[in-house]
């Protein structure tokens, strides 16, 4: 199909549209557009100055994704398939594997944003279990990183508890496991899972697995799942495969696949491929044994980056697969139980299932993208976001003698607190001195006093597909706040405004129309521009007045 698509505005054609698989897409005077990917939010909105190049065809940068543009003006960029976007010289150059559409839908963004998620992503009604919002995540990758065992993890879980941090989801990280693709708890550290699974569950905590799509080459699993059947276990497949394969080599001349090996950051492994039939039942059935032996509730499903499924060099069972649908594949795990989360996405908005921010590093800067990432996951269709780990995710940060900044990890914790979801992993209680441990407790009881109201936001974006987080150009539009993504709004009502500025001790805050109450109980009038102080032990906040 070669056809030209023109697509009328109120002043006419807005552009020339090929359903061949490309678009160009020329900017209007003062347009502002956001989306694709929320990796790039510090670089949103895009404007006519803006020079860029987003190629989802090969990579999802860490995170979520989808091939959609949305601006201020009410115009839409929408491919069902992985396109790539290049913004130069005041244009927009869009090319896909599937009809680009270019289409008008009102005047601003939420008309346009409304428009694309009605027709392509609609709202599926169903929300992430509760207490995703309801109460403070906590994680044990920090405090034991390669090191999970079942005594440590009970005093952190405790530790929580003692400190004011009401139980809520607990995700056991990384080594928890035999091996990757041996997921039994490992012995020698876990003496008696089940009686672990059954104290954290005393304490009120629901708890999650962490897991990956990689199989070690040399374990039973790898056998019996690439070779069908495997002498240390009698059950075995019909068939052979179950992983991406070494291009142009299936089957080996054996008779075998020839497994295409994955470099990641923890090694080298096999690759499940989800178009497969082997790996999809043997993944079933290791998640669901988890699920029934312990009492598992769910899955912290890592790793299986856009980048990991490299075509060029590897094949799937299914030749008409992607690196997005086996992505899909992998993702389509994470509907299967009541509590999961998923870091990297291609498309499947709307869904009920947590979403995270890509792992920070602990730094000022890295603090500073939260918002406007979180800003730029709703305006793709993903509502339900967590910002990751308080004070970043990276564990190195948080040993003796690393660089580490208590001020840091006290503004990280206060932007998490009023974010749709909060998760802690490093300690507050071992990393912080007394003063700010307090400011961290105070954190958590102010996150708790908003919490019903995060509950209901989220049932309403699961019925109405609206963001949880919200900029202020999306609740007052063409207003001149496009360019404000260091605040951000909880729904309608809820105008937050973090300090992300070492050793600040005042910020501006832009306050959108109507009457605001602010945490320290002044009364604040908008539209205006007020300066605020930001104590450590304050995080600026306004409560639209009813």
């Amino acid at each position: 199909m070669n056809k030209t698509l023109l697509v009328a505005s109120a002043s006419g054609l807005l552009a020339l549209s090929s359903l061949a698989g490309t678009a160009t897409v020329k900017m209007n005077p003062g347009e502002n557009w956001w989306g694709a990917a929320n990796f790039f939010g510090t670089k949103m909105p895009f404007t006519e100055k803006t020079e860029l190049c987003i190629d989802l065809r090969r990579d999802n940068y860490h995170n979520q994704c989808a091939s959609l543009l949305v601006s201020d003006q009410g115009r839409v960029v929408w491919a069902d398939a992985q396109a790539l976007f290049t913004l130069k010289d005041g244009t927009i150059t869009v090319e896909a594997a599937s009809d680009v559409v270019v289409e008008k839908a009102g005047a601003s963004l939420p008309e346009a944003y409304r428009h694309a998620m009605r027709k392509w992503f609609p709202a599926s009604g169903r929300m992430p279990d509760a207490l995703f919002f309801s109460a403070p995540q906590i994680n044990t990758w920090i405090e034991l990183t390669y090191h999970q065992n079942e005594k440590d993890i009970l005093k952190y879980a405790q530790s929580m508890l003692d400190n004011g941090v009401p139980a809520g989801v607990l995700m056991i990280d990384d080594t928890w496991q035999a091996g990757y693709g041996d997921w039994r708890f490992e012995p020698t550290r876990f003496r008696d899972p089940k009686g672990m699974m059954d104290r954290l569950h005393a304490m009120g905590y629901k708890v999650m697995l962490w897991m990956c799509p990689y199989v070690g080459m040399d374990i039973p699993a790898f056998r019996r799942i690439a070779w069908g059947t495997n002498p240390d276990d009698v059950k075995g497949y019909p068939v052979k495969g179950g992983f991406l394969a070494e291009k142009g080599k299936r089957p080996a001349a054996n008779g075998r696949v020839a497994a295409k090996p994955c470099h990641w950051w923890n090694g080298i492994s096999a690759f499940l491929d989800f178009s497969h039939p082997n790996a999809n039942a043997w993944f079933t059935e290791t998640l669901d044994g988890l699920v029934r032996d312990y009492g598992v509730d769910g899955f912290k499903l890592d790793g299986a980056d856009l980048t990991a499924y490299n075509l060029d060099t590897c094949e799937a069972l299914d030749p008409k697969a992607t690196n997005g649908s086996l992505n899909n594949g992998y993702a389509a795990y994470a509907l299967k139980y009541p509590f999961c989360e998923i870091r990297n996405l291609w498309r499947l908005q709307q869904m009920p299932v947590v979403v995270r921010l890509h792992d920070k590093p602990h730094t000022w800067e890295a603090l500073r993208r939260i918002t406007a990432d979180m800003i730029a996951a709703g305006l793709i269709g993903q509502p339900f976001i967590c910002p990751d780990m308080v004070g970043g995710g990276e564990w190195t940060t948080f040993i003796p003698g690393s660089p580490f900044e208590p001020d840091l990890f006290v503004r990280s914790a206060q932007i998490h607190a009023l974010c749709p979801m909060m998760q802690f992993s490093a300690s507050p209680w071992r990393i912080l001195d007394a003063e700010r441990q307090k400011i961290v407790r105070d954190t958590v009881a102010l996150r708790q006093k908003f919490a019903p109201l995060f509950v209901e936001l989220a049932r309403k974006a699961a019925v109405d597909g609206e963001p949880i987080l919200r900029s202020l150009e999306y609740n007052y539009p063409n207003q001149g706040y496009a360019a404000v993504i260091d605040e951000f709004m909880m729904g309608t009502d809820l105008l937050v405004a973090p300090q992300m500025d070492k050793g600040a001790a005042t910020r501006t805050v832009v306050v959108p129309p109507g009457t605001w109450t602010a945490d320290d109980g002044t009364t604040v009038v908008g539209p205006k521009t007020v300066t605020v102080a930001t104590p450590l032990s304050r995080l600026p906040h306004f409560v639209r007045a009813k």
